[in-house]
């Protein structure tokens, strides 16, 4: 076996592999980041966070964090949907919230996060080269700023995009379907001519009332949105022409689009955030090579805006744990293979609702009016809603409904903890980085067993007004890995829970 440098070697300073570096660091992993680019990027692609992820955040003791970061108040929570908004405001309690973010800043705290914790990121550093020596061991050849050189490692991990030079050197099949558009996002401050609607409308001199929402076209799609002073704007059109990611959008540029789009010249004020991109609907056969992993839009890419950043960094969350077990030496057999199984599931359930996304806002003309009309009826009942809503946040993954209790396999939410949004009785639930075992009934002889997990499992009791489930335990990354229901015989409870600790934790360190 070869003596190796680091733990991990995690490749792209996204917010994917940003998150994995703090989440390994955390627990004492040792993790080296290498980013090609010299400097972060200054291109605000994605505008903030949203989902699942701002629960386990909050679960881990840090949303206040990004909160107090955050560019304007929490969004009501009406959320754009295949060319509509969707309205959860007439739920009690929205599945689907959101923290603007621009991510240029979101990957500076999370930077930071994952330095203070001890990783190390060197950036325009390009790795250029991988081989798997052995069972054990991957040589990852870089091209550093002071000329090449290898690093040895136990695991190697490509969060470096749509493009992955890791998941082509890894020969990682990534199949799926490119489609030809371009959409242009930017928010500009309100010009000389332009009035903000009540209802989130423009009233443009000249041109006249452009409603709230999106408005296809034969053209394209164009979208607008008049709120807090500012105008958020938005084109879809198909367009053969490659743009360079590096390259700024101008104002010009959007500007141009609109009038193609929509047949208007509509005023622009000075640009707070513009970004161009492209949707495909991609996912990689397997996130895994022997020690070469794949997360983020390294193994997954999606027809929607939105939902990239939430599903990458629960990735990272999903499989640092694992990781760390590995390397520690805890892990059981076949938990690094969970991974993809658990990871691709949850991509698949995402592909399928942006697909269906890309049906909604491409159908234009009488009959896609109609099919939008529709469908917004039928959001307009609760169920429905409930469903989307847990579909866009990414905690319906699609795992396989437990015979035992109907919570295993789901994300610990708000709703499967019956408490509200933020709820500081859970706050930090999970900020060790270990799993927890949740006691919300005092059941002090299902509390006994974790005791012989002390280094991986830790002891929570609390109450809320209707618990669940007697006990929950809770896996590092948020994911329901078995529960006690409601006044369960100690008799069926226990041998449940010692088969799911040693499933999940390994051996016992007692």
């Amino acid at each position: 076996m070869t003596d190796v440098d680091v733990d991990v070697v995690v490749v792209g300073a996204g917010p994917t592999g940003l998150m994995l570096a703090g989440e390994l660091a955390r627990v004492g992993v040792r993790t080296l980041l290498l980013e090609r680019r010299p400097e972060p990027s200054e291109v605000a692609k994605a505008g903030g966070l949203a989902g699942q992820i701002l629960q386990l955040l909050h679960h881990r003791g840090e949303l206040d964090r990004f909160h107090a970061a955050k560019a304007g108040p929490e969004p009501a929570p009406r959320f754009p949907f295949g060319g509509l908004h969707l309205d959860f405001t007439r739920l009690n309690d929205s599945p689907m919230r959101a923290v603007l973010l621009p991510q240029p800043r979101l990957e500076q705290l999370l930077a930071e996060r994952a330095v203070d914790r001890g990783a190390e990121v060197r950036r325009g550093h390009e790795v250029v080269g991988l081989r798997q020596e052995d069972d054990e061991t991957v040589t990852v050849e870089v091209r550093g700023t002071d000329g090449p050189y290898p690093v040895a490692t136990r695991f190697v991990v490509g969060c470096d995009g749509g493009r992955s030079r890791v998941r082509d050197l890894a020969g990682i099949p990534f199949p799926g379907t490119a489609f030809p558009e371009i959409e242009r996002l930017a928010s500009v401050t309100v010009p000389e001519g332009v009035t903000l609607l009540d209802d989130g409308g423009l009233d443009v001199r000249g041109v006249g009332t452009i409603p709230f929402g999106y408005t296809a076209t034969e053209h394209g799609v164009f979208a607008c949105s008049g709120m807090g002073g500012t105008i958020g704007v938005y084109t879809a059109e198909v367009e053969a022409t490659e743009y360079d990611d590096d390259v700024p959008m101008s104002v010009e540029e959007l500007s141009a689009s609109v009038h193609r789009v929509l047949g208007i010249d509509l005023p622009l004020g000075e640009p707070l955030r513009m970004t161009r991109f492209g949707y495909s609907a991609k996912q990689a056969d397997s996130y895994r090579d022997g020690r070469v992993f794949l997360a983020g839009d390294a193994a997954h890419l999606f027809p929607a805006g939105g939902v990239a950043v939430n599903a990458g960094m629960l990735d990272a969350a999903n499989l640092a744990w694992k990781l760390a077990g590995s390397v520690q030496g805890w892990a059981p057999p076949g938990l690094l293979d969970t991974y993809t199984a658990e990871r691709r599931a949850a991509a698949e359930r995402t592909l399928l609702h942006t697909r269906a996304q890309v049906a909604l806002r491409r159908a234009h003309g009488p009959t896609g009016d109609a099919l939008r009309a529709l469908f917004l009826e039928l959001a307009g009942d609760e169920q429905p809603l409930l469903r989307l809503g847990a579909l866009m946040a990414g905690t319906d993954v699609g795992a396989p409904s437990s015979e035992a209790h109907p919570l295993v396999g789901a994300f610990a939410t708000d709703q499967a903890l019956r408490v509200e949004h933020r709820d500081p009785r859970v706050a930090g639930l999970l900020r060790s980085g270990r799993a927890v075992l949740l006691d919300l009934a005092a059941r002090t002889d299902l509390r006994e067993p974790a005791g012989l997990w002390p280094d991986r499992v830790d002891v929570v009791t609390a109450t809320v007004d209707e618990r669940p489930a007697d006990v929950l335990l809770v896996r590092p990354d948020g994911l329901i890995a078995w529960a006690a229901a409601v006044d369960e015989p100690g008799a069926t409870a226990l041998p449940a829970l010692r088969q799911a600790l040693s499933t999940w934790f390994g051996a016992s360190s007692v």
